[in-house]
Parts: structure tokens; C-alpha cells; sequence
């Protein structure tokens, strides 16, 4: 009997995802947004995001000194609104300039004959 064995692509594919979730989150967050309204954006962006991984996600970012955040009290419950403070704009700024060399360069590889 063959054994199947997992999908090997498939678990390459989440890896590579979870290394671009800060990215996409910080870029969605240069105006005030709750998590609702952020993975709506990214979802509508194609970068679908579970509640499970974008608040702890957003917790950690407000920790590190990147997010500036507020309580509003608008129609219905209270909401934290998230956004990028001097700090996370400065890292947008430096991890958009290597997402554009890193693609760049694996343009260029996945170019070359044979890729």
C-alpha cells in the first residue's frame, strides 16, 4: 500500500504567509482601525487573517512600541482602535524597502532558466 504523505507545498505556503502577516498589517494601519475593520481590508486585499492570529498579532506590536491605540465608544461596543505611532511608520518604511529587494531578487531568481 503507498502512504500518502502530507502536502509539503501546502505547509511552504503558510510559512511564507506568516512571514509577510506583520508587513500587511502594518500597511492597513497608517489610519486608526479596529481588528474587525483590519481583516476586512486585508481580507478584501487577499490576505485573509484569523482572529486567533491578528489580536494577539496586534498586542505585540502595541508592546514592542510600534502601534498607538485607543478605546472609542462610537455606535455599538467599545472598540480598540490600532495605528501606527512614529516607530511603526519607520519600520513600515524599512520592511516595505526589503520586501521590494527581496522581491526583486526573487523575480530575478525564478527568472533564470530552468526556475
Amino acid at each position: 500500500m503507498v502512504e500518502l504523505k502530507e502536502n509539503p507545498g501546502a505547509k511552504l505556503e503558510l510559512e511564507l504567509r506568516r512571514g509577510v502577516l506583520v508587513l500587511a498589517v502594518l500597511s492597513q494601519l497608517r489610519d486608526f482601525q479596529y481588528g474587525y475593520s483590519l481583516r476586512q481590508a486585508l481580507a478584501l486585499r487577499g490576505m485573509p487573517i484569523e482572529e486567533g492570529t491578528l489580536y494577539p498579532l496586534l498586542r505585540r506590536l502595541e508592546s514592542q512600541g510600534l502601534l498607538a491605540s485607543e478605546w472609542r465608544i462610537e455606535e455599538g461596543p467599545p472598540r480598540r482602535y490600532y495605528r501606527l505611532n512614529d516607530a511603526g511608520e519607520a519600520l513600515l518604511i524599512e520592511l516595505t524597502a526589503f520586501w521590494n529587494a527581496q522581491v526583486a531578487t526573487m523575480s530575478g531568481l525564478l527568472a533564470e532558466k530552468g526556475a
